[in-house]
């Protein structure tokens, strides 16, 4: 089938503050209509890395999930979730669980994994009576705009998650791997880079040191690419994060990151990241039908507080490994987390 060209594309707007946005008329059919248009959608992302997608009337998980199949060869499972997810169908999820009346700061996703999604396709099923929106951010601009001493040490060391598997907080050993099973898990970080270590209470204990900063692999673009900032312990509430210190002890917090050196990295650090996001960030507020297709590598993403209910389903195509995204696989040894 001949897909549209993006200088065919009536509808789509760029307007200052928002993702390019293309009103669709999908003439009863969003599936049909998204197979026809994939390449110039595609498109549109490789020069702008992002689009929404308003009028294609998105109602139901499966539409969902044929839509997302036209627009990419290959669906990716989820795997080392920070909390978990609904499953609809493989491939396809409802964005992660995380309470409503907290921000979720912008990041890129699995840029914490060796292998991470190119693209990110997200369908509105509800929106929220009030905020939810999904805010945006250019990453070559926010690595411009950030402190040279700082983004010249993160390209020099790399950045280090700490994460400490609870079954009664985030997301669990069977929800994140896949699959409890002890030795499954040990083999997985084994092939992944992942340093763990099991706890006496059977928590599971892990530290992974990955690459801060990635060069696009389609346009050369050096783009900031991480969730320093996202999942630090700076990032929780002072009270949250306070009551988990004092439950489960400063180590075990259920993610913090560190400087790939093993330095803590301050408060005034993730503040200064998640000011420079802001400072780039453009956002427009879900429609209940919408499609946004984003750059994983070239725009971060997050999820703004909300009122109501709020039903939007994910899900990662275009899987990515590049070379050296770990700057150096763990240097101690397994077990010593």
């Amino acid at each position: 089938m001949t897909s549209s060209s993006p200088l065919v594309l009536p509808g789509l707007s760029l307007v200052q503050g928002s993702p390019p946005l293309l009103h669709a008329d999908p003439g009863g059919d969003p599936v049909a209509w998204a197979e026809a248009h994939r390449d110039a959608l595609r498109a549109v992302v490789a020069g702008q890395g992002r689009v929404l997608v308003r009028g294609l009337g998105l109602g139901d998980p499966d539409t969902c999930a044929a839509v997302f199949r036209r627009l990419t060869d290959t669906l990716m499972q989820d795997r080392e979730p920070f909390a978990p997810r609904r499953t609809y169908g493989d491939g396809v999820y409802s964005s992660t669980k995380w309470p409503p009346n907290q921000q979720m700061c912008l990041h890129h996703e699995l840029s914490y994994a060796d292998e991470f999604p190119g693209l990110l396709l997200f369908a509105c099923l509800e929106a929220p009576a009030e905020g939810g929106a999904t805010p945006l951010a250019d990453a070559a601009a926010v690595l411009q705009a950030l402190p040279a001493e700082l983004t010249e040490r993160f390209e020099k060391e790399g950045w280090t998650l700490a994460r400490t598997y609870h079954d009664e907080l985030g997301a669990s050993v069977a929800e994140a791997f896949g699959t409890d099973d002890r030795a499954t898990v040990e083999r997985y970080c084994r092939a992944h880079g992942i340093e763990f270590a099991w706890q006496d209470d059977g928590a599971l204990r892990t530290r992974q040191r990955r690459g801060a900063v990635l060069t696009h692999p389609a346009d050369g673009r050096r783009c900031w690419f991480n969730q320093i900032s996202f999942l630090s312990e700076w990032t929780m509430e002072p009270e949250v994060r306070e009551y988990l210190i004092d439950v489960y002890g400063p180590e075990g917090l259920p993610f913090s990151t560190r400087f790939g050196g093993g330095d803590p990295i301050g408060e005034d650090v993730v503040a200064c990241i998640n000011e420079v996001y802001e400072a780039h960030t453009v956002r427009e507020p879900w429609q209940s039908g919408d499609l946004l297709l984003v750059d994983n590598i070239r725009t971060a993403h997050g999820r703004e507080p909300f009122t109501g209910p709020r039903e939007v389903l994910a899900a990662l195509g275009d899987p990515v490994r590049p070379v050296g995204h770990a700057p150096t696989a763990m240097e101690n040894e397994v077990g010593t987390v």
